[in-house]
């Protein structure tokens, strides 16, 4: 399978020109099987930092560093095979998107398990996204196109705002929201997603 990758994100551009910065100064032994496995390890890492919100607001930070090593190795992976000219398309579009299931699955299970989002909202961002998940996959089987971003957000913009979140939900999970009064930032959050 062939297609094209389309990420039309507000941070694409920046991110482009750094992952090559980082990509052509890695060494050789940092590979972009290794960088997915970090992708994948610090996702179901984050989610268990959500998790652990429950018990202490300091889980926060570990949110905050997992997602950021969760950009590192999932945004990097195909930047290296494509820099040091390894790619492997087919096995790359596959693996990816595992780890992105996979991932967010753990995500979306370890904020279920906080007191930041109701389990149900939880389950039904997560049925959402695997909705739009297979339609972005069958989609770039049909067309070649993989988009990787909606209304300028695309992942990098959403690990931002899952930070920013950890870090609110850590200090009061709750924000006022206009005829709806006080509820959980995730709660919205959630809604919000699955609405889009």
């Amino acid at each position: 399978m062939s297609h094209v990758r389309e990420n039309l994100s507000v941070l694409a551009a920046a991110e482009k020109r750094a992952l090559i910065w980082l990509a052509q100064r890695l060494p050789q032994w940092v590979n972009s099987d290794r960088l997915s496995a970090l992708g994948l390890a610090s996702m179901v890492a984050a989610g268990l930092s959500f998790a652990a919100l429950q018990s202490t607001p300091w889980a926060a930070l570990a949110v905050v560093v997992c997602l950021a090593a969760n950009w590192f190795g999932d945004s990097l992976d195909g930047t290296v095979a494509r820099v040091r000219g390894q790619q492997r398309p087919r096995y790359g579009f596959y693996v990816d998107r595992v780890i992105d299931l996979a991932g967010t699955t753990a995500l979306l299970v370890g904020l279920a398990c906080s007191s930041a989002m109701h389990p149900l909202l939880a389950v039904g961002v997560l049925a959402a996204y695997l909705l739009v998940s297979g339609e972005s996959f069958l989609a770039t089987h049909s067309v070649g196109i993989f988009r990787m971003s909606f209304l300028g957000f695309g992942p990098t913009e959403l690990r931002l705002l899952l930070a920013a979140g950890a870090i609110k939900v850590a200090q009061t999970p709750l924000v006022d929201v206009p005829a709806l009064g006080e509820v959980r930032l995730f709660d919205l959050g959630g809604a919000i997603a699955i609405g889009g």
